[in-house]
């Protein structure tokens, strides 16, 4: 189940470098009006392991288009 449905973030046909894919969801989050310490959870999940770990977070927390 995702996190923040109602948030979307294209990823397919846009950067796939981790830091770009990490700005891409935090601003996505901000701009949503997730609080800052949700953000700050989300960034701390998504940056735990590796580059799988990453991806598999944002699945989790937003709608990837």
């Amino acid at each position: 189940m995702v996190k923040y449905p109602e948030i979307k973030v294209k990823l397919v046909g846009q950067d796939g470098n981790a830091f770009a894919i990490l700005g891409r969801v935090r601003k996505a989050l901000r701009m949503a009006g997730v609080p800052e310490e949700e953000v700050e959870k989300f960034t701390a999940e998504a940056t735990a392991v590796d580059y799988p770990n990453l991806l598999c977070t944002v699945m989790r927390w937003v709608d990837v288009e």
